[in-house]
């Protein structure tokens, strides 16, 4: 199966009620991870790349791990997204590279010149057969290019929603419903706007919609970081529960990074830890690699419901 666009993998969530995952790769191993995860779980998958991803691993070689990923498991639909693309450059590269999907991420300008960069983006994006995600409303934290203040975020106006989606012709769309990016994502309980989802939902039910900022921060990974030499104090993230209603609510896709971060360093420290003498690179990465297996796996079948959905 060649690459696919997200299109028809959201079409046939939202009908049956369940979240594909996508998954932040900048890496081999975190590759093979996500593939290895999504061939055991019979999940489709999203792999995304950020524009700071795409300068620290070179277009051609993301490329080419994509298209090794897809030639060893011809049965899982995979697409390739372009996560948080800051300009309309940045999404023309990505599309004329074979990406099938690209994020336009206009969250920080105002309405009408978000409105103006989408339908830019979209215009060259279906002449070449690419689907757009756009976003409306400001996740609070830090990712990459993100940087948000807690000050400066915003919910979505599902009302906004609406009039954005029928100016622009995006294909699916991020929220702002109390996510944020990064490992910080609460200083007391985690809480969610079910209810302006729900209300978006109403208004544009037939566009996708996108959690950003939605990695779960595991604890066990954050204690396992810091049990072997880390320092990630107070880390917290959304709670499974909570994404799981939000892929039952009409969520279509959830953005996972910080997760895979937590997992892939966890491990290597681990490593470290018990055996210093270590220095040959498999030695570290083949466990790294099956933690961020185990750590899709997880996703895909207990949280997003994803899994025997290809």
């Amino acid at each position: 199966m060649p690459l696919v666009t997200t299109k028809e993998m959201f079409e046939k969530a939202m009908k049956e009620h369940y979240a594909i995952g996508a998954f932040n790769v900048n890496n081999m191993e975190i590759v093979q991870g996500i593939m290895d995860a999504a061939a055991e779980q019979n999940s489709p998958v999203i792999l995304q790349a950020s524009s700071s991803a795409i300068q620290y691993a070179r277009i051609g070689y993301l490329m080419k791990m994509v298209e090794a990923a897809v030639e060893e498991n011809p049965q899982i639909p995979v697409a390739i997204h372009l996560d948080h693309g800051p300009d309309f450059e940045t999404c023309k590269m990505c599309i004329d590279h074979g990406f099938t999907s690209v994020m336009i991420d206009g969250s920080k300008y105002d309405f009408e010149e978000n409105v103006r960069l989408t339908k830019q983006v979209v215009d060259y994006a279906h002449s070449h057969g690419v689907v757009v995600e756009a976003e409306l409303g400001k996740l609070a934290g830090i990712e990459d290019e993100v940087n948000v203040s807690a000050n400066d975020a915003m919910y979505t106006d599902p009302e906004q929603a609406k009039e954005f989606v029928e100016r622009t012709g995006c294909d699916s769309l991020a929220i702002a419903i109390g996510t944020s990016h990064g490992a910080y994502k609460f200083k007391g309980e985690a809480k969610l706007r079910f209810d302006i989802l729900a209300k978006v939902k109403e208004l544009i039910p037939n566009t996708p919609i996108v959690l950003h900022g939605a990695s779960t921060v595991i604890p066990e990974l954050v204690n396992m970081c810091n049990q072997y030499g880390g320092n990630i104090p107070g880390a917290k993230g959304v709670p499974d529960e909570m994404l799981h209603e939000a892929s039952l609510s009409g969520v279509s896709k959830i953005n996972v990074d910080t997760d895979l971060r937590l997992a892939m360093t966890a491990e290597i420290r681990k490593v470290f830890a018990e055996d210093p003498s270590v220095f040959d690179p498999r030695k570290y990465l083949t466990p790294a690699r099956q933690k961020i297996k185990e750590t899709v796996a997880h996703k895909m079948k207990d949280v997003f419901g994803s899994n025997n959905k290809i």
